[in-house]
């Protein structure tokens, strides 16, 4: 797990911890605009197949947001499209602001953004001069805490700094948070500092610095990771000898839709779901 400096993309952070691991089978989970830093799931060798099983759905970051300032990304760095300042910003109408954007939302992505519009990625196709119009979809923010407030005058333009904490699902973007806030209160903004704190339960403390050369990956063993993500069920010798050939577990109930299966001595096995009474492979991790 790397917590990835600013400026970097996810992809530099995968060419980093290649170099570092010694192995091109490097993957992660969740990428990160350069602007941000923090928590990236990285897997490396075998890991890289469990990234895609990992039902990581909850985030947190910590972010700043700018009032009075729109900007083409929603984020600072992109070019400014309009300076409308935010003097006056009353504290209830901020707090009332707010109250929309938690729970279940329906948020228009950013338009700079990875979606594809007709096969092309919308941060192409904003580049290129196109406008582009991407549809709601549900996401969930299951906290979104005003943290502080600063009232500043940047290039003689009043302005409002809010520094935030958010925990969200998968999918949520917090520029468009900083940009649908600013638009509620008739002022404009976008997000100035990104942090992702915690991705389902890896946070902070597990995330290793990979800028120095030499640096240590301190990478978490696979039973462990499965342990803390799927529900996990300690199989027989003989059913380990049928995991291990990918076959079914006739009659073996899962205590979840997809569990995580662990030999006696702890050696995670594979990940099994539930087909009707039986119990079979969904990815297999040993042979």
């Amino acid at each position: 797990m790397v917590d990835k400096p600013a400026g970097w993309t996810s992809h530099q952070v995968v060419g980093r911890v290649r170099r570092l691991a010694g192995t091109r089978k490097v993957g992660h989970a969740g990428t990160l605009d350069p602007m941000a830093t923090g928590v990236l799931l990285v897997g490396v060798n075998r890991a890289t197949r469990l990234l895609g099983h990992l039902m990581l759905t909850r985030k947190t970051y910590t972010g700043t947001i700018r009032l009075g300032i729109d900007t083409v990304t929603d984020d600072a760095e992109g070019e400014v499209t309009r300076r409308l300042g935010a003097a006056d910003v009353a504290t209830a109408a901020l707090e009332a602001a707010l109250v929309p954007l938690r729970g279940d939302i329906l948020q228009v992505p950013t338009s700079v953004s990875a979606i594809k519009v007709d096969g092309v990625r919308s941060y192409a196709a904003v580049r290129a001069g196109r406008e582009v119009d991407l549809p709601a979809r549900p996401v969930t923010v299951h906290r979104l805490d005003l943290l502080a407030r600063r009232d500043l005058v940047v290039e003689g333009l009043p302005v409002v700094d809010l520094d935030v904490e958010v925990e969200c699902s998968s999918g949520t973007y917090i520029r468009a948070l900083a940009r649908d806030l600013g638009a509620t209160l008739g002022t404009g903004g976008h997000l100035t500092a990104l942090r992702r704190t915690c991705v389902g339960p890896f946070g902070l403390d597990q995330a290793r610095d990979v800028q120095p050369d030499g640096a240590d990956l301190g990478l978490i063993p696979l039973a462990d990771v499965t342990r803390l993500v799927f529900c996990t069920l300690t199989v027989t010798e003989e059913q380990e000898v049928a995991v291990r050939h990918g076959r079914r577990l006739p009659g073996l109930t899962l205590p979840a839709p997809q569990t995580a299966l662990h030999s006696g001595t702890g050696e995670f096995l594979a990940l099994y779901r539930q087909s009707a009474a039986d119990a079979v492979p969904e990815a297999v991790f040993v042979s």
